[in-house]
C-alpha cells in the first residue's frame, strides 16, 4: 500500500494585491510566489504555482494551485503531514502481455509451504501464445490414439447357423432366400459393421510439442502452476496428502509431476485419492493437464521438460 499525496487546490477570495502575490511570467500561464498566506508557503515542496481567475455574474474568483513532486512518507523529516492530504491506494501493476516468450520467475516451495528460493521458467516453453486450435488437435490425437478399437461384428460367414435353403425357390409365393444367416433375419449377420482397427492418425511432432508448451503456458498464466523443490513425503499415509491439498487454495483436482520415477511413498499415499494423480515428467501430456485445475511440478521435472522441449526433433 503506497502513500500518495493528493493534489490540493487552494482557493482564495479577494484581489491579488490583498493576498500579497507578486506576478511572475511562466510558460504555462502566470505563476505567483506567496509571501504570507496564513504562514509562509515556501521550501523545497513548492516548485511553481499557477493562478487562474473566473467570474460568474459577480466578482472575480481567484484560484491558487500548487504543484509538488516531493514524495512525503511517514518517515520524512518534514514533520507531521496533515492526514487529510494523505490517501492510501493500492499500486496496480499493468497486466503482463502473454505470448512474448519472456522468462518467468516463480517461487519454489514444497508441501509444507516453505520457501526454497526462486526459479526461472524458460519463456519459449512457459510463455508461448495461446492457441485453442492446436490444443484441440492434440487432444483429438491423444484420444484417438488411446482408443482400443476392439469393436467387432460378425459377417454372414461368421454367424452360426445352418446353410440349408429355408424353402424352395418357386411355388410358395414367398421371397427368395438362400440362408437364414442373412442380415434381414433375426440373429443374422451385420452388414458393413465395425471390425478391430486402429483409430490413430498422424500428427506432426512440432504440433504435438507446441500443444504441450501451450498447455504449460496456460497453467502459468492462470496461476495454476506450482513449482516444488521435491515431492518427498514423510510417510505413505493418505491423510498427509489430504491435508496438503486442503491447504492449497482453489484446488479440486491435483496433478503431481516428478522428474524421475515416482517415489513409492508418494505413490501409496495418492493411490486412494481420485482427485490426486501422479505422473513422471516423461508422461506429461496435454490431456492430463487439462483434466486438472492445479499442476504441481518439481524442480527436476521442470528442468527435464525444458530439456525435452529444446531437444531437436529427429526426422
Amino acid at each position: 500500500m503506497a502513500l500518495s499525496i493528493s493534489r490540493r487546490v487552494v482557493c482564495s477570495f479577494g484581489s491579488l494585491s490583498a493576498l500579497g502575490f507578486r506576478e511572475y511570467p511562466t510558460v504555462a500561464g502566470r505563476s505567483f510566489q506567496a509571501s504570507d498566506l496564513s504562514g509562509r508557503i515556501a521550501g523545497d515542496n513548492l516548485l511553481h504555482a499557477e493562478c487562474f481567475s473566473f467570474s460568474k455574474g459577480g466578482p472575480s474568483f481567484l484560484g491558487f494551485r500548487r504543484f509538488s513532486t516531493t514524495i512525503l512518507t511517514p518517515d520524512s523529516n518534514g514533520g507531521a503531514f496533515p492526514s487529510d492530504l494523505l490517501s492510501s491506494k493500492t499500486v496496480l501493476t499493468p497486466e503482463r502481455t502473454i505470448g512474448l516468450y519472456e522468462d518467468l520467475v516463480v517461487p519454489v516451495t514444497n508441501f509444507h509451504n516453505e520457501d526454497h528460493g526462486l526459479m526461472v521458467l524458460a519463456g519459449d516453453v512457459f510463455d508461448v501464445p495461446i492457441r485453442k486450435d492446436i490444443i484441440h488437435r492434440v487432444v483429438r490425437w491423444q484420444l484417438a490414439k488411446r482408443q482400443q478399437g476392439t469393436h467387432s461384428t460378425k459377417t454372414i460367414s461368421e454367424v452360426s447357423g445352418t446353410g440349408r435353403k429355408p424353402w424352395q425357390q418357386k411355388g410358395l409365393g414367398r421371397a427368395r432366400h438362400g440362408s437364414l444367416r442373412g442380415p434381414q433375419f433375426r440373429g443374422g449377420a451385420t452388414m458393413h459393421g465395425p471390425k478391430p482397427r486402429s483409430h490413430a492418425f498422424k500428427l506432426n511432432k512440432k504440433v504435438r510439442r507446441l500443444g504441450l508448451k501451450i498447455a504449460l503456458s496456460a497453467c502459468a498464466v492462470e496461476g495454476k502452476l506450482l513449482v516444488f523443490e521435491d515431492l518427498e513425503v514423510p510417510t505413505h499415509k493418505t491423510k498427509n496428502i489430504v491435508n496438503y491439498v486442503n491447504q492449497m487454495e482453489n484446488t479440486k483436482k491435483l496433478l503431481l509431476v516428478d522428474g524421475g520415477p515416482i517415489n513409492e511413498k508418494l505413490k501409496l499415499a495418492t493411490q486412494n485419492l481420485h482427485y490426486v494423480n501422479v505422473l513422471p515428467s516423461i508422461g506429461l501430456n496435454v490431456y492430463s493437464i487439462l483434466q486438472h485445475d492445479t499442476l504441481v511440478m518439481s524442480r527436476d521435472a521442470v528442468n527435464r521438460i525444458v530439456e525435452r522441449m529444446h531437444t531437436p526433433i529427429s526426422r
